[in-house]
């Protein structure tokens, strides 16, 4: 956008990644019809949706004396304030009124006037630069709505939340929000309110980034509290900005509205068509399959403080005479090529150069250590590494934490699909790979051969999180909640799916499993498992096309 340094702080403080012409022009033909009244922008910046909304009641027949108190924009920027004011006298219409102020403190003392639109691109900063006066009185507001967001809570939700409030019986809001509206755990209980609060919802949704120079995927949320039929949920998914002009919201009226799930589930799932929502629906709650929590644990890895520092090359290792004082670690989800991880694949990671050797001295004061460990410390010093927060709160600054050797390793960042790879070795994971402890009695092999078939890609697929670049990720406690067939043993020979793995042959492994577990052992149709396929194929090509 070409900011200066000093806008660079405002830009952060007021999240402003203003919106692209054509979404700002959707959105206000979409709201605003003859029948509206008022309309406020929230988060107005420099006066996009407020030079939009004048234009179309403008081409509604309604002249500069009937918009007179119509609009109104509230910015938290002086400077963008009054560039949103200049453009609205631009366009003939001094009475539009903006005012500079933090949303949440305006209404706080202005009093809730009500409107029949409220549209906007609402601020996009994450919670840690939420500033504390405006975050509490935020919160207040969303508890006293009846919500209670937690301290992960990103400032778009109360915008959301204290926005849709402000609408009329018949209002309608309309808003570009983070796609991790559909993904995140910290909306899950805006999803519950808005599915309670409006009777239809409609998210378009775009196969290419729309925002110039973020990765950060968005959806449009048009919200209409009240509509007397075709009520619930529809998603209609663009290719770009320029397929906005082709949607004809009176020739799809009732089309594709699914029923909606008053629940604090992912939202995901609503690019399915109803009849493949139904069928994992049905699914979940099928004795057959249970949540991988049944198998395994899942844990993150271990935390360094400093990568830079503690992971080191083989070349390295040799340089500093550490040998001894080192251990294996899987630091990216590459290095795991197969459903195994053996010494040859931790061997052959080595050779290439990877940093997977965990600098690891006695657990002793710097005095009583091995000399080698002391110069490579003094070395770390002397670069500051111990001046770090996740190293300076230790009792010593050079000892890693958690280093316990899983029996498994669970990936936390998926690209075409996930796994889980038995440990054959002693190494650990850093924090890039999750962590596996499988139940006792668990035949890890088994379990990571069941891991490999159409039902839990499927579902896997509606339990992780994907942005902009088109991986998914998994938090420990998500993985645990993929659903998996109940194991039963398989005439499936290990290192025949190892290999094809490593071959990326993931159809191949797919055909075999699926026959042979949820087919054969489970008694699950044909025709049910196609079904599963393409729900996994549809949700990961959507994500992956995103790259």
């Amino acid at each position: 956008m070409g900011l200066v340094k000093e806008k660079l702080d405002a830009q952060k403080l007021r999240g402003g990644y203003y919106t692209p012409k054509e979404i700002a022009q959707f959105l206000c033909r979409w709201a605003i019809d003859e029948k509206t009244g008022k309309v406020l922008e929230p988060s107005c910046g420099d006066g996009n949706f407020v030079e939009e909304a004048i234009l179309r009641f403008k081409e509604l027949g309604i002249d500069d004396n009937g918009l007179k108190n119509r609009i109104k924009g509230i910015e938290l920027i002086e400077e963008e304030s009054l560039k949103a004011k200049l453009r609205a006298k631009e366009l003939g219409v001094n009475s539009t009124t903006i005012v500079n102020s933090d949303f949440f403190h305006y209404l706080n003392s202005n009093g809730v006037d009500k409107y029949d639109v409220v549209l906007g691109n609402p601020p996009f900063i994450r919670y840690q630069s939420f500033p504390e006066e405006h975050r509490e009185l935020a919160i207040s507001m969303m508890q006293d709505l009846g919500l209670n967001p937690n301290k992960l809570t990103n400032i778009w939700v109360p915008f959301l939340v204290v926005s849709a409030s402000l609408l009329t019986p018949k209002g309608k809001l309309a808003m570009v929000i983070p796609a991790e509206l559909f993904q995140v755990k910290y909306a899950a209980e805006t999803r519950v309110f808005l599915s309670n609060f409006f009777d239809r919802i409609t998210i378009v949704t775009f196969k290419k980034l729309v925002f110039k120079n973020i990765q950060q995927e968005v959806v449009l949320l048009l919200c209409e509290k009240k509509t007397s039929k075709n009520k619930g949920i529809r998603t209609i998914e663009c290719e770009n900005l320029e397929d906005l002009n082709t949607i004809d919201f009176k020739a799809i009226n009732g089309s594709n509205v699914k029923p909606i799930d008053h629940s604090t589930e992912k939202w995901t799932k609503y690019f399915l068509s109803e009849e493949e929502i139904n069928l994992l629906k049905r699914l979940k709650n099928d004795k057959r399959i249970v949540p991988c929590s049944k198998i395994l644990d899942v844990d993150v890895g271990l935390v360094t403080g400093r990568n830079e520092f503690f992971m080191l090359d083989e070349t390295q290792v040799k340089e500093w005479e550490l040998e001894k004082y080192t251990i294996p670690v899987v630091s990216k989800s590459n290095q795991i090529k197969g459903v195994t991880f053996s010494e040859k694949d931790f061997k052959e990671n080595s050779k290439a150069g990877q940093s997977i050797h965990l600098f690891i001295p006695p657990n002793v004061d710097f005095d009583e250590l091995p000399k080698e460990c002391q110069k490579y410390i003094k070395y770390g010093e002397s670069k500051g590494f111990h001046t770090g927060y996740k190293c300076r709160i230790r009792k010593r600054w050079y000892i890693t934490p958690s280093l316990w050797s899983p029996d498994g390793f669970a990936l936390r960042q998926v690209g075409d699909y996930p796994k889980l790879a038995v440990n054959e070795t002693g190494a650990s994971s850093t924090d890039t790979v999750h962590r596996a402890r499988f139940k006792e009695n668990v035949d890890s092999q088994l379990a990571a051969i069941s891991f490999l078939n159409s039902l839990t890609f499927a579902f896997s697929e509606i339990t992780g999180r994907s942005y902009g670049g088109g991986v998914m990720t998994f938090e420990p406690t998500e993985i645990e909640e993929i659903r998996i067939p109940v194991l039963k043993d398989l005439k499936i020979d290990f290192k025949k799916i190892d290999q094809l793995i490593r071959k990326r042959e993931i159809e191949k492994v797919l055909d075999i499993v699926d026959q042979e577990l949820l087919i054969s052992k489970h008694g699950f149709t044909k025709e049910e498992v196609q079904k599963l396929r393409a729900i996994w194929r549809k949700l990961s090509q959507r994500r992956i096309n995103r790259k």
